[in-house]
């Protein structure tokens, strides 16, 4: 299951955040599902190949829980800078873009004098 998944990335072993997680996994699935939408009109569902996505970006949200509006920040010598929101995807935008609607094919047809 993917918030086990997530929670051992995180090295999370108690069920304290699974209502966080799920919000943020389904939040990125949706997001996903949207940009996913835009190439391809016939997508249903996300495909589970992608789910790697929506793992990578739960735990990047996750970890900016309290930062959100930051785009960086440095505490004594140490920094730390974000992705803004809005690129969150940008990594995967190639492969997102695979998924484009193939126009489909020609068929053959018929031509009639009258």
């Amino acid at each position: 299951m993917m918030i086990d998944r997530i929670k051992t990335l995180l090295d999370i072993e108690d069920d304290k955040q699974d209502k966080v997680l799920n919000i943020i996994i389904e939040n990125v699935t949706s997001h996903l599902f949207g940009k996913l939408k835009k190439v391809n009109k016939t997508i249903t569902t996300v495909p589970s190949e992608l789910d790697y996505i929506i793992e990578e970006i739960s735990i990047r949200r996750y970890n900016r829980i309290g930062t959100e509006g930051a785009k960086s920040e440095s505490v004594e010598g140490h920094t730390i800078s974000y992705y803004e929101l809005d690129k969150d995807f940008t990594p995967y935008d190639e492969i997102i873009d695979d998924y484009e609607e193939t126009p489909p094919e020609p068929k053959r047809g018929k031509v009639m004098f009258i």
